[in-house]
């Protein structure tokens, strides 16, 4: 089990070997929740019963490869009227499902372990990639906070994370994420452009052939 670590990483490498600086402010924690793994699925299934899966339309009128719902006091939406947090799911006009305490509890930690100790989510966006499902490079930009970190779970199949910088068509790092890895990013990467490849078809021992991600973000 991890124990996070203290201060500020930004120039000093944490102890544990197995956290990797991307860049100033952006950490790769190696297996950071596959300790709680199991826990955090039984809770997206909760959540999705209430909030199912979707797939959201862009202001553009695309239909996006991923699939996704929310958790939190507010929950990220697209449709023809732009981006947007809104507190009520526009499916069933209810509250999204309220964050389960082990979410908050491995946000908390991985950010502080990432150098951004203080961090309190109130949303978690959990995106459900099928094979060829994919996100193209942007910025996440609809937050009000962009003092706070974003902190992002992998679990199930493995997929390839793409971590540019200031610019969309600057170069572009590709990390190969693993169940149970954890990304942080904040400070001067904060407005980072990322992105995650195709999908690839292949089969994980729980999830099957899907990926599940868990997004932590401070919107308001």
């Amino acid at each position: 089990m991890y124990a996070p670590s203290t201060g500020d990483l930004f120039g000093d490498a944490p102890a544990d070997t197995r956290h990797t600086r991307l860049v100033e402010g952006a950490w790769l924690l190696r297996g950071y929740a596959l300790d709680k793994a199991s826990t955090l699925l039984a809770a997206i299934e909760h959540i999705a019963v209430a909030a199912p899966f979707r797939h959201l339309i862009t202001p553009g009128g695309f239909r996006m490869s991923v699939a996704m719902t929310n958790c939190g006091t507010v929950g990220w939406v697209s449709d023809s009227s732009g981006y947007r947090y809104q507190p009520g799911d526009p499916l069933s006009g209810r509250p999204w499902p309220p964050m389960p305490s082990i979410f908050l509890e491995l946000a908390q930690s991985a950010a502080q372990a990432g150098g951004f100790p203080g961090f309190t989510p109130d949303a978690c966006l959990i995106n459900r990639y099928q094979p060829g499902a994919r996100l193209t490079l942007h910025q996440d930009k609809d937050e009000g906070d962009f003092g706070a970190p974003i902190v992002s779970v992998s679990l199930g199949l493995p997929a390839t994370f793409l971590f540019g910088g200031n610019s969309r068509n600057g170069r572009q790092q590709r990390i190969p994420l693993q169940h149970g890895d954890v990304v942080t990013w904040g400070g001067p990467a904060r407005l980072y452009y990322h992105g995650v490849l195709p999908l690839k078809d292949g089969h994980h021992a729980v999830l099957g052939a899907q990926r599940l991600n868990l997004t932590f973000r401070r919107a308001r």
